[in-house]
């Protein structure tokens, strides 16, 4: 089914696929930012506040830059900004529509306690209040699902990072170096390759009809988050995540009452750059657990850098599971369900 392209055009109206092949191109968003002054007041933390795919910019940064941040770095997913949060935090807001009622929560609060303030979406009430205020602001790219433009979000993130003197401009740099490379390396998942060498179709074979659970170290939790988030708003699709070692202090334990034709399917999202204890403890857990679950599926990410890691992972992540999407027959852009749960809490 998944080679053959009239399936593919039926059960991909929106163009799903054609999205997840353009995505390294976002590697050239200028993420030019709008009312670039700010005071110079120094910044003692950073706080980023975003939803679902608009927060997955900011995890990454954390995993990316955590040995040259120098600054606490908390990302906030929900109504309410840290007690902490004062004039001396930059807050940076996070919300691709520029409507999600939680973003617009902690940006009401961040006013209150006169932080100095970022932010980031493509429209809605953001841009108006970013332009209105004069607000440091980049305006995203539109026409894309927010899970799906997430190096556009991570180059305006790291925009306003550089603003803002937390980060050098060689970031921005980084990232544009790794266009090349990514573009290679999805043309490898793209619709027309077959899947005896379509590494993304055949992970979508092995994942199919089963509820995945898909494991990071500390460098990969972000892209195992990015593959739960992928596979339930592409594919339609329950999923979750863990990563290690927090894994193996409880939800290790709690696969040992699971029979092994249990519906799962179990993935390991490696990078060799992962602390040597980690990598230990991926291959010591799934020895541990045969014949309580399923054998783990590892995926080694690619790429000589954490970054060019990261993002391969989550691009791959996208083709993966759109091919589920379509062997569930199920369109992978829309997400009406959200879109009615939205309209619903107005």
């Amino acid at each position: 089914m998944l080679d053959d392209a009239n399936v593919i055009r039926q059960r991909d109206p929106s163009g799903a696929l054609a999205v997840a092949a353009g995505e390294y191109a976002q590697d050239e968003f200028a993420a030019d930012i709008w009312n670039p002054d700010n005071d110079g007041r120094p910044i003692v933390n950073v706080v980023v506040a975003g939803m679902g795919g608009s927060a997955l910019a900011a995890l990454l940064v954390k995993t990316w830059l955590k040995n040259e941040l120098k600054l606490p770095f908390e990302v906030v997913r929900s109504y309410d900004l840290p007690a902490y949060v004062g004039a001396n935090t930059l807050v940076i807001i996070s919300s691709y529509s520029g409507n999600t009622e939680e973003t617009l929560s902690a940006l009401e609060q961040a006013e209150q306690k006169g932080s100095q303030l970022g932010i980031i979406a493509c429209g809605g009430a953001l841009i108006d209040i970013a332009s209105g205020y004069r607000v440091a602001h980049v305006a995203l790219p539109e026409h894309l699902q927010p899970r799906m433009a997430v190096i556009d979000d991570l180059r305006a993130l790291i925009a306003l990072l550089v603003n803002f003197k937390i980060v050098g401009q060689e970031r921005m740099d980084e990232i544009k170096a790794s266009e090349q490379w990514l573009q290679a390396e999805s043309l490898r998942w793209a619709a027309d390759v077959p899947v005896d060498k379509n590494y993304a179709k055949q992970l979508a074979l092995l994942a199919v009809g089963k509820t995945p659970i898909f494991y990071g170290g500390t460098l990969t939790a972000p892209v195992a988050y990015k593959w739960k988030i992928s596979w339930n708003e592409n594919a339609k699709n329950t999923s979750f995540w863990n990563e290690l070692p927090e894994f193996n202090h409880n939800e290790f334990i709690g696969w040992t009452s699971h029979p092994i034709e249990k519906p799962f399917a179990v993935f390991d999202l490696v990078s060799n750059l992962e602390h040597p204890q980690i990598l230990k403890r991926f291959e010591i857990s799934d020895r541990l657990l045969s014949g309580q679950r399923p054998k783990s599926t590892v995926v080694n990410l690619r790429g000589e850098t954490v970054l060019e890691q990261l993002l391969w992972g989550s691009i791959l992540a996208d083709f993966a599971s759109i091919y589920v999407a379509i062997l569930n027959g199920v369109d992978p852009i829309p997400v009406p369900l959200i879109d009615k749960l939205k309209k619903e809490l107005v």
